[in-house]
């Protein structure tokens, strides 16, 4: 994983009001909690007092309660009571949580994962799609697979796979032959234009020797760390975040956005459907993926790529660009 990043690690709705969860994310075994308000804070699932699962918890009086001895502790990761030295003591100040900056938008929970449990000062704005707003529905579902999250990101920046691994569906008549693909790197991601075309015999073009189409509708973006749309047309999209559990699994927020059916009960059963193919989609690349090996991806490793890979070599040189600049700011 790549630090000094905000990771989205969960939806929303997937913490209520007055909840406390605990859940394995980027390696760590987390609690994530919201007080009466909606507030929302999380921390390494350990009570710095004996090592208990704070996860097992509840809320009290908007504080975190150990379900073992009852420290308290607020959003800051502070303790504020210790019951067995009485309410007028004075909590010893290193008693306290290992805390994660943790921001809420766009029906997602971003987690700020750093090697050095930033407080959360002047930290960058939070990754997102500046074409999706309000007028597009929009619907959740989630997929586990037993992979690398590189990996699972990378299968989505794959061209060259689609008319062999779904064939049956989105690959349906797609040509082999990966013209480009015409791909744009900005600061913190890449977009790119798929153009397959049937074998006549033809040699492909060059990613350098490709424009940005100007009338096209498909094309694909990625956000790092963890963040992918498919602008499949103005009015339906399809957003990823890539969630790491571990160096291992990966579970994928597979979101909805549409706008072709607005009447509510033709919009449940058009969302409920396309929410099926999708799953289908997906678990015919999970089958392959999760055989990688080795499973984290790197730049400089025993592959031979060609020049329809040209957007997953763009997402390794990024990933390790940012992995360098982590490594000195740790």
């Amino acid at each position: 994983m790549i630090h000094n990043q905000w990771y989205v690690i969960l939806l929303s709705t997937e913490v209520r009001k007055n909840e406390v969860i605990g859940v394995k994310r980027l390696g760590e075994n987390l609690v994530i909690w919201r007080d009466t308000k909606g507030g929302l804070a999380s921390a390494i699932d350990k009570c710095p007092h004996r090592g208990i699962k704070l996860s097992l918890g509840k809320i009290k009086d908007d504080h975190l309660q150990c379900p073992f001895h009852g420290f308290e502790y607020d959003q800051s990761g502070a303790c504020r009571l210790i019951p067995a030295n009485g309410k007028a003591s004075v909590v010893p100040e290193h008693i306290r949580l290992n805390t994660y900056p943790v921001k809420e938008a766009n029906g997602y929970i971003y987690l700020w994962y750093s090697a050095n449990q930033d407080g959360g000062e002047n930290l960058p704005p939070l990754s997102w799609f500046d074409d999706l707003d309000e007028s597009l529905y929009s619907s959740d579902m989630k997929d586990y697979w037993k992979a690398h999250y590189s990996r699972v990101i990378e299968n989505q920046l794959d061209v060259v796979h689609v008319p062999f691994i779904h064939r049956t569906t989105i690959g349906r008549g797609i040509g082999p032959v990966v013209n480009g693909p015409c791909t744009k790197v900005f600061d913190n991601g890449l977009s790119y234009w798929p153009a397959n075309e049937q074998d006549h015999g033809q040699k492909p073009l060059r990613a350098d020797q490709m424009q940005e189409p100007k009338n096209k509708d498909t094309f694909l973006t990625f956000l790092f760390p963890n963040l992918w749309q498919n602008h499949i047309m103005d009015k339906l999209r399809i957003v990823v975040a890539f969630v790491p559990v571990d160096e291992t699994n990966t579970i994928l927020y597979l979101r909805i956005y549409q706008k072709m059916v607005t009447l509510p009960v033709a919009r449940s059963i058009f969302l409920w459907l396309t929410e099926q193919y999708n799953r289908i989609i997906l678990h015919q690349d999970r089958r392959v993926v999760e055989t990688h090996q080795p499973q984290e991806t790197r730049l400089k490793m025993d592959e031979n790529l060609i020049p329809g890979d040209y957007p997953v070599v763009v997402y390794r040189k990024k990933r390790e660009e940012f992995q360098a600049v982590a490594n000195r700011q740790s």
